[in-house]
């Protein structure tokens, strides 16, 4: 295919995608009570994570006491309320339709794949749907609820009191989800790049201390409690993608030189 043919296949798989999104937006907008129940849950005194901390950090939590108090979230502006729900419906639309969209992307990649590489791309296909949901349920379980808890909390000053706005807690929440979504792809993007030919595992290797310190800062920056176990549990997942990429840009690499290689010796063959 010339440049411009795969211009227009590319087009096309955008526009496919749009339309997909548009119509799960217009669907999530429509159902306000059940999709908000779930947003604001980890504002909840009774959320699961918050039940799981006070029974290891107390032993009155038993008796239905809790470290953890309601936090009251405020609007400030007149529209903010209705945008944030259109927001909500589209970034909520964008999770649904991430196997959609993954899909889409492997049928614009797959003629560039050998017939071997296609053979197993639907599992890829399924791995990277599953690392993406995987982050996101942990930033919604554990980054976000105790990262929110820690900030709504924290005061400079105890003359200076604060007012959370929904439309922080709901950007907060995007924020934080969608980056540990996108960095649980790190596997999937690392075959991808290494199937184009366009990294290696020296590039891996190299870089490996500075990726290390990079997790451990972001991690840090995301989850800015004081405890080395919330730290932990947020930068070691990363760190083992970040291991589980370089084996798997490895066996690429081994797969494309035999198959580069077979394709030499019928060429020269003919």
């Amino acid at each position: 295919m010339t440049f411009w043919e795969h211009l227009d296949e590319l087009r096309k798989t955008l526009i496919q995608v749009i339309i997909a999104v548009a119509a799960l937006t217009i669907l999530i907008f429509m159902l306000k009570e059940p999709v908000f129940s779930i947003i604001l849950a980890p504002n909840s005194t009774n959320f699961i994570s918050y039940r799981f901390a006070d029974i290891f950090s107390s032993p009155h939590a038993l008796n239905g006491d809790s470290q953890f108090v309601f936090i009251q979230l405020i609007n400030t502006e007149l529209t903010a309320q209705f945008l944030i729900h259109i927001k909500v419906s589209f970034y909520a639309a964008l999770v649904l339709a991430a196997p959609f969209i993954f899909y889409k992307l492997y049928q614009f990649v797959a003629p560039a794949l050998y017939k071997s590489e296609k053979r197993y791309s639907t599992w890829v296909l399924i791995f990277s749907c599953a690392s993406f949901y995987i982050g996101l349920i942990i930033s919604y379980f554990i980054i976000f609820p105790f990262s929110f808890r820690f900030l709504a909390n924290y005061q400079v000053n105890s003359g200076v009191s604060n007012l959370i706005t929904l439309n922080s807690y709901i950007g907060t929440l995007i924020t934080l989800s969608l980056l540990m979504g996108l960095f649980f792809e790190l596997p999937v993007m690392s075959w991808l790049l290494s199937t184009l030919g366009i990294i290696n595992t020296a590039i891996f290797k190299k870089y490996r201390r500075h990726a290390i310190v990079i997790i451990l800062t972001i991690s840090a920056i995301i989850t800015p409690t004081t405890d080395i176990f919330t730290l932990l549990l947020v930068s070691l997942p990363i760190i083992f993608l970040y291991e589980l990429s370089i084996i798997i840009v490895r066996f690429t690499q081994k797969k494309r030189k035999k198959y580069l290689s077979n394709d030499t010796e019928q060429g020269l063959n003919v």
